[in-house]
């Protein structure tokens, strides 16, 4: 049985031009089919290491592997084969419809730069309707819901074919309804032996859908492993500073509660001002 991870970061370290050291030594492995939160606070290296992961950035130092094998020798086009991205929003739509939007992730598959095969077309077709949004394939993408813009951008990654997805943010400016939505469609989707990387601010939502949490804090890995068993008050506490009640609720699904921000030099609830 292979056992070679979809992903394995070795010794991966980003020092900016100006000195800023964003990602410290970080080293860890993911298992293909897998649900994975990337989580921590503002700052803390996230957005970095997963530009460098698709080759956006060229870490200072490490490696980077997918399916065993490094990314930084290989050419753009080999690596979108790989690895796909999902923005947190299209700052940019430039009057595409939701059609062209998705076919945008056949890019890499293109052997003549103009125009798509028949099979490429089916396969959006396909994919419009996996996602639900076949019915707006004519619509301009701006015209959209941000629940619809967001299921559309990872419609666009899902025809990439990859073996590894990066999703930042997928759900910062959607309402309740639609976070669920999203996170459902990327839980069914690692059913396939894609691999999902999601970076995202709200703990309880990836604790409850993630097979694995991966925690950072100020560039550096903090800790990986089910969410059950890594997310607890005391990580909570080491890596944003806030007290927070940890629980499972009565279907067994854990939750995050903050409580309280313990700014350094702060007056307890004790002292008077």
């Amino acid at each position: 049985m292979d056992e070679t991870p979809i992903l394995e970061i070795r010794n991966l370290n980003k020092i900016y031009e100006n000195g800023y050291h964003a990602n410290k030594d970080v080293s860890f492995s993911l298992p293909s089919g897998k649900l994975v939160g990337l989580i921590g606070p503002n700052g803390c290296g996230k957005t970095t290491m997963m530009r460098s992961i698709n080759k956006m950035h060229i870490p200072t130092s490490g490696d980077i592997l997918i399916d065993g094998e490094s990314v930084l020798p290989k050419t753009p086009t080999e690596v979108a084969k790989l690895v796909s991205n999902v923005p947190a929003e299209m700052t940019a739509s430039f009057g595409l419809t939701v059609f062209e939007t998705v076919m945008l992730g056949r890019y890499p598959y293109l052997q003549n730069m103009w125009w798509e095969t028949e099979e490429d077309e089916s396969l959006v077709e396909d994919v419009l309707k996996k996602f639900g949004v076949y019915h707006l394939q004519d619509r301009a993408l701006n015209m959209l819901s941000s629940g619809e813009q967001q299921r559309v951008l990872i419609a666009k990654a899902y025809v990439q074919q990859p073996r590894l997805m990066l999703v930042d943010e997928p759900t910062s400016h959607l309402d309740m309804k639609y976070k669920l939505d999203v996170m459902e469609y990327l839980r069914a989707m690692v059913k396939t032996d894609m691999t999902i990387l999601v970076a995202e601010h709200d703990i309880s939502l990836m604790a409850r859908y993630c097979d694995l949490c991966v925690i950072m804090k100020k560039g550096e890995l903090v800790a990986i492993g089910d969410p059950k068993k890594v997310i607890t008050p005391e990580l909570i506490q080491d890596v944003y500073d806030v007290s927070a009640t940890v629980g499972l609720d009565e279907e067994g699904d854990i939750y995050v509660l903050p409580k309280r921000y313990h700014k350094q030099g702060e007056l307890s609830d004790s002292e008077s001002l």
